[in-house]
């Protein structure tokens, strides 16, 4: 049985008929992962909660609040306060900032390339806050994208796991789940886009094994970014 036969097979769809594919940001379209960890490992490090650089990918997708209550509750036994994940988001924010820019990532401009050739809407959701990283995917990226098609966590009350991101950007976009891809690199992005009903391609860019995504419901995994552009020019 192919993935989008077992797509909706596991779903209940009766068809499969795309019309937008939406976009993690970090690890899929910036190759800023690598950033990320080392910043929050080190903020972490710094407010006694000790998360390491590999803990920072499984937390990938999650708002940055969340992140930090989880650490606050296991080494703390107690939710942070708003003063606390202020200070140490903004800590983190600052220290991603002064990290060098981080590159598109290899293989994402001719995705998209090839997603915008077939006629698809493109958005993005992303579990990131990081304006930098925002504000670039216009001048990175441009033609590409529009403001009101971008879910971040500034939007929504509930980050990745939970499928609220993907499921606004199904309600903007006026679609089922069976009218969208999901691009994800991350466990949690994938949960999400899986409890959403979205079918969802993992592409794993970072140090996790592969099993991890799978895993977590991916229905299609590719190694690269690249190796997704090359199979969707077979098609």
């Amino acid at each position: 049985m192919n993935a989008i036969q077992h797509y909706l097979q596991k779903h209940g769809f009766e068809a499969f008929t795309p019309k937008a594919v939406l976009f993690d940001m970090d690890g899929v379209l910036f190759d800023s992962m690598p950033y990320h960890a080392r910043s929050w490992a080190q903020v972490c490090q710094a407010s006694g909660l000790d998360m390491s650089e590999e803990e920072a990918y499984m937390h990938e997708g999650r708002t940055g609040a969340a992140t930090i209550n989880i650490l606050a509750r296991r080494l703390w036994h107690r939710d942070a306060t708003e003063q606390e994940i202020e200070a140490i988001y903004r800590e983190k924010c600052r220290l991603f900032n002064a990290c060098p820019e981080a590159p598109k990532m290899p293989g994402a401009e001719a995705v998209l390339q090839r997603v915008k050739q077939a006629g698809l809407t493109i958005a993005v959701v992303t579990g990131s806050g990081q304006k930098s990283l925002l504000d670039r995917l216009f001048s990175n990226y441009p033609g590409y994208f529009t403001p009101e098609l971008i879910i971040s966590s500034r939007d929504v009350k509930h980050g990745k796991p939970h499928p609220e991101p993907y499921l606004m950007a199904l309600e903007r976009l006026g679609l089922a789940p069976w009218e969208a891809v999901v691009i994800e690199n991350a466990p949690l992005g994938v949960q999400a886009a899986v409890a959403a009903r979205v079918f969802t391609i993992a592409v794993n860019t970072g140090p996790l094994p592969p099993q991890v995504l799978l895993e977590a419901g991916a229905d299609s995994l590719f190694p690269s970014m690249d190796a997704l552009a090359q199979a969707l020019a077979q098609f």
